[in-house]
């Protein structure tokens, strides 16, 4: 059962506004800005350094002077235009904790505690987070739900965190660096983004051209929809109407220390909640298998692999809802053959190449966990040590197996796109190849019809003029008025149009280059004698079967 320690709970909608169930886009990382060792960090190269300073500024020492009290380096221009002030919401916030005992087990009475930390509260938490630990805590992890400004001043200054890992994770860059090294322990920040399988059947991701989320048309943008644009930043809806792919956002800052280790994680609005991370890696105490971990290994960074741990399921959760969205759009394409199907697979085939850089994320801060080594171990006899970094080795290769597994995952299901895509577009191809056969078929019988109409004109059109001459109204022609007979007399009628008819007809063949009165690319003289050679080749083809 949840219990308040400091203050009361300020009842009210979460930052003020009202909740949605699917996040917005993200935004695009500068990843210039990541780690410490960037010498400018969220400078204005354009102003900064033509900006001169007016004397010394006045910090206040406190931890309301955070982050100027403890890094002067950070200016206020700096630190507005990382926003790590103004994206914090006003109100209050919750804390979770985990305590991880010297003996490896887990503090229960802790975990069921809720710290809520209001405005009006502050002092009585800053006395709390100051308090003394007991000696027999070894780690404490802390999750902080909806973080304010002055919570954030608080941890920042406590556990002298850099600037860089609110930074970072405020404008959800990917990051990952040491520092602080020194004989008692040290500081390390994972900032990872990633992405989970989000259930909502009552709303759908906003457009690109806003980074909000509004209610919106129940399941997924229609495949139809004029709206959807290519863009990796923003949540994927699927086929299935109560299923979305959001990004979100694992952001852990680490201090390990010989004494006791701290993990304090930021969660974003709208993405995985302190609370829901809290339970889980409290019920890690449940595995008999990382129970046995803790209780042989005191290294604090055991317990950092289990958060990793929850962004390799959501991988998994996401993979799996993928193939079931690609399934039936192969379904659809081999069922419909709608080329309006290619957009939606272009969109799923550019998720899948951002998340290949994000899988790359993941394994490099795997990597860098395993790689990084504890100066608070050194107070460990050597045989202590070696034992802890074979525990480490191992289960961070059981990590980086899994992620191997996810990137063939994300391969073979960019090859079945591949291979639907291309499908898409043969029975495209094929469909319009057949209605091009039917079209031609259409022209050629048209083209034969025009050939009739036009052998039927070369018949009438010596007859016509004949016709027409016989008609004028010349005395050659009628005749003289004393009585001499005209001259255009029905034989002669007939006479003229045969002869006028043939001699039309014979010239039309010997023409044409193509005939089927004489042979293919026939000469001159073949062509103009065809009436012979036409006869000649009927009788030769008569008397060849008598023979």
């Amino acid at each position: 059962m949840n219990s308040v320690l400091a203050v009361p709970l300020v009842r009210g909608t979460v930052h003020g506004r009202v909740r949605n169930d699917v996040p917005g886009r993200t935004p695009a990382p500068t990843h210039r800005h990541a780690a410490p060792s960037g010498p400018w960090p969220w400078m204005d190269f354009d102003v900064d350094p033509h900006t001169t300073s007016s004397g010394s500024i006045e910090v206040d020492k406190t931890w309301r002077g955070y982050p100027q009290n403890l890094f002067a380096n950070w200016t206020p221009e700096q630190v507005e235009r990382s926003k790590m002030l103004t994206s914090c919401p006003p109100g209050a916030c919750k804390i979770y904790r985990v305590d991880v005992l010297k003996n490896g087990t887990f503090d229960r009475d802790i975990a069921s505690q809720t710290l809520t930390v209001a405005a009006h509260g502050l002092d009585e938490c800053w006395e709390y987070i100051n308090a003394k630990r007991p000696e027999s805590v070894r780690l404490r992890a802390i999750f902080v739900d909806t973080m304010t400004v002055d919570l954030l001043k608080m941890l920042g200054t406590k556990y002298v965190i850099e600037p860089f890992f609110f930074s970072s994770s405020m404008n959800w860059i990917p990051s990952r660096y040491q520092e602080a090294e020194k004989d008692e322990g040290d500081h390390i920040t994972i900032v990872l983004p990633f992405v989970r399988a989000k259930q909502s059947s009552k709303t759908r991701p906003s457009s690109v051209l806003s980074s909000s989320t509004f209610p919106a048309t129940v399941g997924p943008a229609p495949l139809e929809d004029s709206n959807q644009i290519i863009d990796t930043q923003a949540s994927l809806p699927l086929i299935s109407p109560d299923c979305v792919l959001v990004q979100d956002l694992l952001a852990v800052h680490m201090v390990r220390h010989v004494e006791s280790s701290t993990i304090i994680t930021y969660h974003p609005h709208q993405r995985t909640s302190a609370k829901r991370l809290h339970s889980l890696i409290q019920r890690t105490s449940n595995s008999v298998y990382w129970s046995k971990i803790f209780e042989a290994s005191s290294d604090p960074t055991l317990l950092l692999l289990t958060y990793l741990w929850y962004v390799l399921y959501a991988w998994d959760e996401t993979f799996e809802e993928l193939y079931k969205h690609i399934t039936r759009l192969e379904t659809r394409v081999l069922s419909t053959h709608d080329i309006k199907l290619t957009q939606q697979l272009h969109i799923v085939q550019a998720h899948l190449l951002h998340y290949e850089s994000l899988l790359q994320a993941f394994q490099k801060s795997v990597e860098f966990v395993r790689d990084t080594r504890n100066p608070a171990m050194s107070a460990l006899s050597e045989q202590e040590r070696n034992e802890s970094l074979q525990v480490l080795q191992r289960e961070a290769k059981n990590l980086l197996s899994e992620i191997s597994r996810l990137e063939v995952q994300r391969l073979i299901q960019s090859a079945r796109l591949k291979n639907v895509m291309d499908l898409a577009f043969a029975s495209v191809n094929i469909d319009d190849s057949r209605y091009t056969k039917r079209l031609t078929e259409a022209t050629v019988r048209d083209s034969a019809a025009m050939k009739q109409i036009s052998y039927l004109t070369m018949v009438f059109l010596p007859a016509n003029f004949t016709a027409s001459l016989f008609g004028m109204n010349v005395r050659e022609f009628i005749g003289s008025p004393g009585g001499t007979p005209a001259p255009e007399t029905l034989p002669r009628y007939v006479a003229v149009t045969l002869a006028l008819t043939s001699f039309t007809v014979w010239l039309v063949i010997a023409l044409q280059t193509y005939s089927s009165f004489h042979p293919p690319n026939s000469s001159r003289w073949r062509r103009f004698g065809w009436p012979i050679f036409y006869v000649r080749d009927k009788l030769r083809c008569r008397k060849a079967p008598e023979k």
